[in-house]
């Protein structure tokens, strides 16, 4: 198991920026998946960007060129730098870990972001 703290939510306007932060408890070096969800009330969570093992990057198409995901092993944090920001962004954010060995699906509390004018 692994507890997933993220950060970094909040309100921006259009077009602003936020880096989300995800620290593990553990590290996340052999996990196999780790990454970011986003959900807004009565929809599904959704994967936004999720880095796999071996290093290889997945993102939706909605936030790619926008957003950027990436990992520092040795903090045991993986960070989402979100640009260009827009309204239709805006939902509660969660960090997601699947372990390699056991297929365990872990997830933080959420953070929420809110893109607004």
């Amino acid at each position: 198991q692994v507890q997933l703290v993220e950060s970094g939510g909040g309100l921006v306007q259009p077009g602003g920026s936020l880096r989300l932060s995800c620290a593990a408890s553990r590290s996340i070096f052999s996990i196999y998946s780790i990454g970011w969800y986003r959900q807004v009330p009565g929809k599904q969570r959704d994967m936004v960007a999720a880095i796999i093992s071996g290093g290889r990057t997945n993102y939706a198409d909605s936030v790619k060129g926008r957003f950027t995901i990436w990992r520092d092993n040795t903090k045991n944090t993986v960070f989402l730098q979100m640009n260009n920001l827009k309204p239709e962004d805006t939902a509660v954010y969660y960090c997601n870990a699947v372990d390699s060995t056991t297929s365990r699906t872990d997830w933080g509390q959420g953070t929420q972001v809110t893109v607004s004018s």
